[in-house]
C-alpha cells in the first residue's frame, strides 16, 4: 500500500533531485515571433506598407497596470516602428509607407525618435510617406505626421495640441495629514526640484517652464517649415488648442481631409504605380484581415484614464510630454 509517509519520501526525493539538477531551466515566457507579411488588399507587382501609430508614444512601451487575461508579450512602439522599416526598407517592391495614426502623442523623446525613424526611411529609401489620422493625432502624434510628404486627415479627426506639457503631484499637505514627512539628502538646492514631497519654489517653476519653452521653440519650427508656414502663423496656432480636420486644413496643417483609401491612392499617385498590394506586417496570430485591424490593439484595461494617469508618475518623475491629456 502507498502509504502518507511514502508519498511525502517521494515527494522530498523529487525535491531534491531538482534542486540538484542546475542546468535544467523551464521557461515559459511566450516568444515574440518575427514579423510575418500579408495583403490586406490590392494587387500587381508593387507594395504599399501600411504602418500603424497608435495609443500613447514612450520609450518603454510599458503594459498597462491592470489587464483582464492572458496577454501576449508586448513589443514595445519604438521597436516595432523600427523593426517595420528595417524589414520595409529591405524589400524593393515596397514603394511607399501610408502611417496610419490614432494617438494623442506622448513623450517628448519617443516623439522625436519616431518621427526620425520615419524621415530617415523616406530619405534612404526614396519613397513617399503619406500620413493619414484617425480618431486622434495630436500633439506627439502629429510631430510624428509632420515627418510625411503629405498629411491626410479622416472628416472626424481631431489634431493640433501643439504644445509641451509637464505633469507632477504635490503631496506634501496630504503627507503632512497623516503625519508623514520626507527629506531629501542633497548635493545643491534643486537637485530635487519637481519632488512631488515638496512645493515647487518660483525660480524652479521659471527653470521647468525655460525647458519647456525650449522644446516648444523645437516644435514650432518644425511645424513652420514642414507645412511652409510662416514663423509667426506656427507660433499663433500652436497654443496647444485642439482642431477639427477642417480647422486643420484652414490652418495649413494638413493637406486634405478623407479616408484610408484616400490615403492609398495618395500614395500609388506618389510612388507612380497604377495599382499595388496593400501590406501589413504582424506577428503571427495576429488579425489583419483588412487595412482597419490595427497591430497593436490596447489590451483590455480597468479605468484607462488612471492607469494612463499612473504610467505617467509613477517612478520616474516629471516627464516632458508632446501630449494632448486634458
Amino acid at each position: 500500500m502507498y502509504t502518507r509517509s511514502m508519498r511525502i519520501s517521494a515527494l522530498g526525493l523529487i525535491g531534491l533531485v531538482l534542486a540538484g539538477c542546475s542546468v535544467i531551466s523551464i521557461d515559459l515566457t511566450p516568444r515574440i515571433r518575427p514579423l510575418q507579411e500579408q495583403t490586406v488588399e490590392g494587387q500587381g507587382y508593387a507594395k504599399i506598407l501600411l504602418m500603424d501609430l497608435s495609443g500613447f508614444l514612450d520609450e518603454e512601451g510599458a503594459s498597462p497596470a491592470v489587464a483582464i487575461g492572458a496577454q501576449p508579450p508586448r513589443v514595445p512602439t519604438l521597436v516595432r516602428i523600427r523593426e517595420e522599416l528595417k524589414k520595409a526598407a529591405a524589400d524593393d517592391r515596397v514603394r511607399a509607407l501610408v502611417l496610419r495614426i490614432n494617438s494623442p502623442g506622448g513623450t517628448v523623446t519617443a516623439s522625436d525618435i519616431i518621427s526620425r525613424e520615419i524621415e530617415g526611411f523616406k530619405a534612404n529609401k526614396r519613397v513617399p510617406v503619406v500620413a493619414v489620422m484617425m480618431d486622434v493625432a495630436a500633439s506627439g502624434g502629429y510631430y510624428v505626421a509632420l515627418g510625411a510628404d503629405t498629411i491626410i486627415a479622416h472628416p472626424t479627426t481631431v489634431t493640433g495640441s501643439i504644445g509641451v506639457i509637464m505633469i507632477t503631484v504635490n503631496a506634501q499637505g496630504l503627507l503632512e495629514k497623516i503625519g508623514v514627512s520626507a527629506s531629501a539628502i542633497k548635493s545643491g538646492p534643486r537637485k530635487d526640484m519637481g519632488s512631488p514631497f515638496r512645493h515647487l519654489t518660483d525660480e524652479e517653476r521659471a527653470i521647468f517652464q525655460s525647458v519647456i519653452d525650449e522644446l516648444q521653440n523645437r516644435f514650432v519650427a518644425k511645424v513652420a517649415e514642414r507645412r511652409n508656414l510662416p514663423i509667426a502663423k506656427a507660433r499663433q496656432i500652436a497654443d496647444g488648442r485642439i482642431y477639427t480636420a477642417e480647422q486643420a486644413a484652414q490652418n495649413g496643417l494638413i493637406d486634405q481631409i478623407g479616408y484610408v483609401d484616400d490615403a492609398i491612392r495618395a500614395a500609388k499617385r506618389a510612388a507612380g504605380v497604377g495599382e499595388a498590394q496593400v501590406i501589413v506586417y504582424h506577428r503571427p496570430r495576429e488579425y489583419r484581415a483588412t487595412y482597419y485591424a490595427r497591430a497593436d490593439a490596447s489590451a483590455p484595461r480597468l479605468d484607462t484614464a488612471l492607469t494612463q494617469f499612473a504610467l505617467l508618475l509613477g517612478g520616474t518623475g516629471p516627464r516632458f510630454l508632446y501630449l494632448w491629456w486634458p
